[in-house]
């Protein structure tokens, strides 16, 4: 269920604390009184309270700095680290929000110190925020509360995250190597039919005879682009926006973009590793926390990352659920490999199952950072051969009237 959107303000504060020293700070809230409220509660002496010029951060609105995943991963290895130091909760919030630059992911957590001041629990305070904090990383904080180990618990969290980041990074230096590469070919070529073709082609009308048949080509090429330039780039910036509308909008859409994914040669086979590596990850943390399987699962299919491995992890907690072992289930649905099969079947006939499916995540994660390397090598030569022949082809199609005209000389 999705928190209601509450508008805090930004407030400087000055006051005394208990040993009547002068501090000063800043924090978030409805207004000045709840502020002053605050600090009482921290032991501090209001004097001052004053809005701030930076404004209103609204819950789920706009931010002035966007908030990436990065600055969630960071922020959770440094509360598990303040906690693992023994510093006491609200003040762990305070330390690591000095040494975060993002003023918005500053906001945030000075949102869930207040929140917790105000005497809600951590989990909670999370879950106020459920744009940033998923239900997986709330569940976890919410059992380490409860069972008093709250420490371990974010020390898992943030090895879950920093693993996903780590996992997410790679995918995406895999993805976005090729696109950039051919993004800008294309503005080059671009360029070169617009700006340096019609030099040469009023110099080739000088000549009164028949070019040949590549730079004919090039020639309407260029015409054809010096015409609709301006629609080409209005048509892609168009198809750019629907397209991510589409996949924010329509799940419909976005569930067959995804199935298509798994079909593309090369890259579908990274996706799968990631796939296969996210699930074995998560469960394995889950699982490990005390988190029943059943329950696991379903925190496991919203992290997957792909509607095909959803519905298989979906199918799996079913049939777990009826009974079935999960080594069982998982062979039915088809999609998982048999390696990953087998040691989660050693891992429930051991007892094992989290160590079991986290040394299949970490098999994966080393598959997915191999076949990015293997992909990055293959693909440079190949880029680097269609630069060629792009680029090269239009600058021997330029000159080969002024050769033929050398030869007849």
């Amino acid at each position: 269920m999705m928190a209601k959107q509450v508008k805090n303000s930004s407030f400087t504060w000055e006051g005394i604390n208990r040993r009547g020293q002068t501090i000063k700070g800043d924090m978030t809230g409805q207004n000045a009184a709840m502020v002053k409220a605050l600090l009482r509660k921290q032991g501090v002496t209001p004097i001052k309270v004053r809005k701030s010029s930076q404004g209103l951060l609204t819950i789920g609105g706009t931010k002035k700095r966007k908030i990436t995943s990065a600055d969630i991963t960071f922020f959770t290895r440094q509360m598990a680290t303040m906690i693992k130091a023994g510093v006491p909760l609200v003040q762990s919030f305070d330390i690591v929000a000095d040494g975060i630059d993002n003023p918005s992911m500053k906001e945030l957590i000075f949102g869930i110190r207040d929140s917790v001041s105000a005497g809600n629990d951590f989990a909670s305070a999370l879950k106020q925020y459920p744009e940033y904090f998923d239900n997986l990383t709330c569940n976890l904080v919410e059992s380490g509360e409860q069972a008093g180990a709250l420490e371990t618990m974010l020390d898992k969290v943030a090895i879950y995250k920093e693993k996903t980041e780590l996992l997410r990074k790679k995918i995406k230096k895999a993805l976005m190597y090729p696109l950039v590469t051919l993004a800008i070919a294309f503005v080059v070529t671009l360029i070169l039919l617009i700006k340096v073709v019609p030099t040469f082609q009023d110099m080739f009308e000088s000549f009164g005879s028949e070019l040949p048949a590549p730079t004919q080509f090039v020639v309407y090429l260029s015409d054809t682009a010096q015409e609709y330039y301006i629609q080409v780039f209005a048509i892609l910036l168009i198809l750019g926006i629907s397209f991510g509308q589409a996949m924010k909008r329509s799940p419909a859409f976005r569930d067959g973009f995804e199935r298509f994914t798994l079909k593309v040669p090369v890259f579908g086979d990274l996706i799968r590793k990631a796939a296969v590596a996210r699930f074995a990850r998560v469960l394995s943390t889950t699982f490990a926390a005390g988190v029943p399987l059943v329950e696991a699962l379903e925190s496991v299919a919203g992290a997957v990352g792909n509607v095909v491995y959803k519905e298989a992890v979906l199918k799996i907690r079913d049939e777990v659920s009826s009974g079935q072992q999960m080594h069982f289930a998982m062979r039915s649905t088809g999609v998982f490999p048999n390696m990953v099969v087998q040691m989660t079947s050693i891992g429930e006939e051991s007892g094992a199952l989290d160590a079991m499916l986290d040394k299949a995540a970490t098999y994966f994660e080393e598959e997915v950072d191999n076949a990015v390397d293997g992909m990055t090598a293959m693909l440079e030569p190949m880029v680097m051969a269609f630069l060629g022949v792009v680029i090269g082809g239009l600058i021997i199609a330029m000159y080969m009237p002024i050769f033929q005209m050398g030869d007849a000389i």
